[in-house]
């Protein structure tokens, strides 16, 4: 006979127990801290707040607990403490370390002071300096608001008997006001070919008819375009350089307000010297002089500009002038920054190089477009010969950089210069230039070199 089962009985009070006992441990009471497990505070733990009051009342200073402060409830920035921070300078230790003697207390109480010091000097000094900032551009906002009517009531008005003055020629360096800037440039560049504004409408109407009955660019008529005659069939590659114009601005991309102006005056030019048609830069060129002037005189003056010989010979790929170019211009570079011609030619780093690019884009497209603009000012009055003694300013400023890299590096730092270029310092070295060599200026140094050229002399071929 099997035996009965046993029936086991559990007291589920036990568990019911325990569950009561367990209950969540309250922030008032003690745990495990650094010197063991101590009883907990019979003080009840003060609000910052209060230590802040207490703290003002004792020390007699004024704040808003205290009926003395004049100011009551509003602080001033200077003058602001922060709570926590009081709270752990001035309070007391826990009770379970020792107290703090007086002379720490008192030690601590004057580091803080010192700490709340020199905030309000470093403030005090941001302050001062933001206000300088303020005055020193209020100051240049004036002075060009005065120059700007210098040159609209006495220059402008009798632009033909004052270009030339010295006063004129020392404001021109300095810089053209912006406010006056395109009237300044389509004086000075001039207007040899007689562009009319009906001309240009009549190249712009030639343009969007060609640009209407011509079909999609593709890799293979872009290699056909490259080497046709008809230079007009160009058009179609603005567009792949319209939209890397100036392309941190995006007022010539897409959709910019810039974007259509822009193609139609390379359009518009493309038809007027289809023996030209469009070559990279020009973009750069003809969008600097949009954000100066009216489309139609922007149009006559670039297609001016370009007529320039320089300008000429650079567009229209004309290797033996562009050769007597560089060479007239390393002529005034051994003249002036002999360490460094030296040390480009130990590294047989050419002018090619990196000038082509600044010359190309008139320096719009390397330097920012404020110092470009500046550039553009003196290269009005000066003309071609300002591109070059600019190229060896920038030779100059950066010498003491350059003389250390390789070959590499300095053709990777001149085709990409600095993002920020301090324009008086640059101009500071332009001006230390001299432009003569020999007693000769460039244009008697390029004149000879043409010579030379149409000689067959080998010193351009070195």
């Amino acid at each position: 006979m099997a035996a009965p089962p046993v029936i086991l009985y559990i007291d589920r009070s036990l568990f019911f127990k325990r569950a009561k006992d367990s209950r969540p441990v309250e922030q008032g009471d003690p745990g495990w801290k650094l010197f063991g497990k101590v009883p907990p505070r019979e003080s009840p733990i003060k609000d910052p707040k209060r230590i802040q009051k207490e703290y003002e009342t004792k020390s007699g200073r004024p704040g808003p607990g205290n009926p003395t402060s004049p100011r009551k409830s509003v602080r001033k920035n200077l003058d602001f403490e922060p709570l926590s921070t009081t709270a752990l300078i001035l309070e007391d230790r826990p009770a379970n370390l020792p107290a703090k003697p007086a002379e720490e207390a008192q030690k601590h109480r004057q580091q803080y002071e010192e700490m709340v010091a020199q905030v309000k000097k470093r403030e005090l000094k941001e302050a001062q300096k933001r206000k300088k900032q303020l005055e020193d551009r209020c100051k240049l906002e004036d002075s060009i608001c005065t120059v700007a009517q210098t040159w609209n009531q006495e220059i402008l008005p009798n632009w033909s008997t004052m270009c030339t003055s010295r006063r004129v020629r020392d404001l021109w360096w300095q810089g053209i006001p912006p406010s006056v800037r395109g009237k300044v440039w389509s004086l000075a560049v001039g207007n040899e070919l007689n562009i009319t504004h009906e001309l240009y409408n009549i190249c712009l109407a030639r343009a969007k008819e060609k640009w209407n009955t011509m079909p999609a660019p593709t890799a293979e008529t872009e290699a056909e375009d490259a080497g046709s005659s008809d230079r007009e069939s160009s058009l179609e590659l603005i567009k792949l350089d319209i939209s890397r114009t100036f392309p941190q601005l995006c007022i010539f991309q897409q959709g910019g307000p810039y974007h259509d102006v822009l193609h139609s005056i390379l359009g518009a030019y493309t038809c007027y010297r289809p023996d030209v048609g469009y070559v990279q830069g020009m973009s750069f060129i003809a969008a600097v002089l949009i954000l100066n002037l009216d489309t139609a005189d922007a149009f006559i003056a670039f297609a001016n500009l370009l007529n320039k010989p320089c300008q000429m010979a650079f567009f229209r790929v004309d290797h033996s002038l562009m050769l007597t170019y560089f060479a007239a211009f390393e002529v005034f570079f051994e003249e002036n920054l002999p360490k460094l011609f030296a040390h480009f030619k130990k590294n047989n780093l050419t002018p090619d190089i990196y000038l082509i690019d600044w010359i190309f884009t008139l320096y719009s497209k390397p330097l920012p477009l404020d110092l470009a603009c500046r550039v553009w000012d003196v290269f009005c009055r000066d003309g071609e010969e300002f591109l070059f003694r600019t190229a060896l300013g920038l030779l100059r400023l950066y010498q003491d950089v350059l003389t250390c890299m390789d070959f590499i590096h300095m053709a990777q730092f001149l085709t990409r210069l600095p993002d920020l270029i301090p324009t008086e310092q640059l101009f500071q070295h332009i001006a230390a230039i001299h432009m003569a060599s020999r007693n000769k200026k460039w244009a008697q140094v390029l004149q000879a070199l043409q010579k030379d050229q149409e000689r067959g002399s080998p010193v351009l071929k070195r």
